[in-house]
């Protein structure tokens, strides 16, 4: 007779606003840290999961260091800088290609908003690709020097992300979630998009318009079979709604915070 399988909570955490997001610049894999504000986001948001009880086992998270201190720092506001971390590209952001570090004004007066919004913001487009040979694609970076060159990206859409995404999720979070009653993910916008389409079944244009906002986390309750039962965010309803509202101005190319 086989251990039966318990629900379990997990709880996805957009990182705080970073300098990139305050300068309103396409940031993707570029590596930027926090803003004084998404400082101040990352420890509201370790705040809010003690004040919920909420114990994370574990932890999963980018290779990017906005998401890395997005963590540590709610952890130290939990008092559990101690638990263990699990790093992974996989988790990393939408690759933004050849707008990663244009601003998204100019971008959006120089392409159009409605163009912009194409390559922001739809499924399966993906923006213009970088060039091998440009400084900015992943491969001239040391910390994506043991993986394959085919698997590096030189601009993706969401839908790369859901599929490079998902063997993560299947591979490294459910094992977790059968042995840990309360598992973190702190990634991005676009990474933690792609966790919610699966999670939540969204349809293609329906994960599209899912705006999920900075520095809150996003509690699930799991059955066995890693289904929802519920899920909701944590924190003033008011403040998650401007939160989520300033992600939806993205789109327009706006001055708002970002991935």
């Amino acid at each position: 007779m086989g251990i039966a399988r318990k629900p379990g909570t997990l709880i996805l955490l957009r990182h705080g606003e970073s300098t990139w997001n305050l300068e309103n610049l396409f940031t993707g894999w570029t590596d930027v840290p926090l803003s004084d504000r998404g400082v101040k986001e990352a420890v509201e948001a370790g705040r809010l999961m003690r004040d919920a009880g909420l114990r994370p086992a574990v932890v999963h998270e980018s290779l990017l260091l906005r998401a890395i201190q997005t963590t540590q720092l709610a952890l130290a506001e939990m008092s559990m800088s101690w638990v263990p971390v699990s790093r992974s590209w996989r988790l990393n952001e939408r690759h933004y290609g050849a707008l990663q570090g244009l601003n998204k004004q100019q971008t959006a007066e120089k392409y159009g908003e409605d163009k912009v919004k194409v390559w922001r913001r739809s499924y399966d487009v993906r923006p213009p690709d970088l060039d091998p040979s440009d400084e900015r694609h992943p491969s001239h970076d040391p910390r994506y020097a043991s993986l394959p060159p085919e698997v590096l990206p030189g601009a993706e859409c969401l839908k790369d992300v859901v599929e490079r995404m998902l063997p993560y999720w299947y591979d490294a979070i459910v094992p977790d979630l059968l042995l840990h009653p309360c598992v973190l993910v702190s990634a991005h916008g676009n990474s933690l998009r792609a966790l919610v389409k699966h999670l939540d079944g969204l349809g293609d244009q329906e994960v599209v318009e899912l705006n999920i906002p900075t520095g809150v986390p996003r509690v699930y309750e799991l059955d066995p079979d890693f289904h929802p039962t519920s899920w909701r965010y944590l924190g003033d309803p008011a403040d998650v709604e401007r939160r989520a509202a300033a992600v939806k101005a993205q789109a327009s190319g706006s001055k708002s915070s970002s991935s």
